[in-house]
């Protein structure tokens, strides 16, 4: 019978695909070498491609449906639910063809060029700020074992090496002096890093129209809306905004049963790094709005009134993830009301 769907195994080196009909009945295993993988789908009749949406699967997505196909990235946690017997590369595979057979389970968009290489802009500034806090964190241990004992942040610890290394203090040998000269130097090496990253992320956020709209809403800059332009995209991929603030886990999470309905804390699921950008940029506007009367702040007062002003941040954030989609998908701008 006519394979229908394909469900496949990414790798490195050595991909596995599990070929099923369109009663799902396996009926072809296959191992592949990577650089077989293209000639393969493109030698095979238009079919549906399944791939779980993990490391370099938004790559191989693009590749495939250069070659005819439609291809479902399925997010991995529910993957997990159809796997049959023990672990394996062809038992994954299947399982992967079952779980795209399920249509309540939604699939993820797969990445543009433009959304990948701002994602690596980010991951590359992540990257450097954990560089420079790992830094800081050094300098302050090793000060300590000298019986100098400094605050966490950052701007501390460039004003203590400062002094450190000048010739009134006496209290450090010259070998650690020179020691930290060195950890310094790191210290701005990464400071000039995250720099060149921050004014990369704002000159891309300026070229793109997404972008720009979003920064119409009050506490979205260029790194949120960057950062929410590589998560969500055109918007194609949700319903409504409560499916973008879900996704993030910004809703409550649930545990219901027997009709009686239980809302809990913030389900936290998704991606983190974006959450955490909207709640900062919330905890900005929420800051500021008790100096306001408009009915944005209003709304944002009487929640710092009756629930406090950290459930108000998250509930705000919330509003930016859904004020963000309408804002995407209907091609408008943020106007106050």
């Amino acid at each position: 019978m006519a394979i229908t769907i394909i469900g496949l195994d990414i790798a490195k080196l050595v991909f596995h695909a599990a070929c099923c009909n369109e009663h799902g009945k396996l009926v072809q295993k296959k191992t592949l070498k990577r650089a077989a993988v293209l000639s393969f789908f493109t030698n095979m009749p238009s079919c549906i491609v399944a791939i779980e949406a993990c490391a370099t699967a938004h790559y191989w997505a693009r590749e495939i449906e250069r070659c005819g196909h439609t291809v479902k990235l399925i997010p991995p946690q529910y993957v997990k639910a159809f796997l049959v017997g023990n672990k394996n590369d062809y038992n994954d595979a299947l399982a992967i063809a079952v779980a795209a057979r399920q249509h309540h389970i939604r699939v993820v968009n797969a990445n543009t060029i433009e959304q990948q290489d701002n994602q690596a802009l980010h991951k590359a500034r992540q990257l450097a700020i954990r560089q420079r806090t790992a830094v800081c964190n050094q300098i302050r241990g090793l000060a300590a074992e000298y019986g100098i004992c400094i605050s966490r942040s950052v701007s501390a610890v460039r004003q203590n090496i400062m002094v450190w290394l000048s010739d009134e203090c006496t209290e450090l040998s010259v070998l650690f002096k020179q020691l930290l000269f060195q950890l310094k130097e790191q210290l701005n090496m990464l400071d000039v890093s995250i720099g060149v990253f921050d004014e990369m992320i704002n000159v891309t956020s300026k070229e793109n129209a997404i972008c720009q709209r979003l920064q119409s809403i009050p506490g979205v800059g260029p790194m949120i809306a960057s950062a929410y332009f590589n998560e969500v995209g055109n918007g194609s991929a949700y319903r409504k905004g409560r499916d973008v603030s879900a996704s993030l886990g910004l809703v409550p999470k649930q545990h219901s049963s027997g009709g009686k309905d239980v809302l809990l804390g913030i389900s936290k699921r998704g991606n983190s790094y974006l959450r955490c950008l909207l709640v900062q940029g919330a905890k900005a506007v929420v800051s500021r709005a008790k100096k306001k009367e408009d009915k944005l702040s209003s709304w944002i007062n009487h929640l710092v009134k009756t629930r406090g002003h950290n459930r108000a941040c998250v509930a705000y954030a919330n509003k930016i993830a859904r004020m963000a989609w309408a804002i995407t998908v209907n091609d408008t701008e943020y106007s106050a009301i």
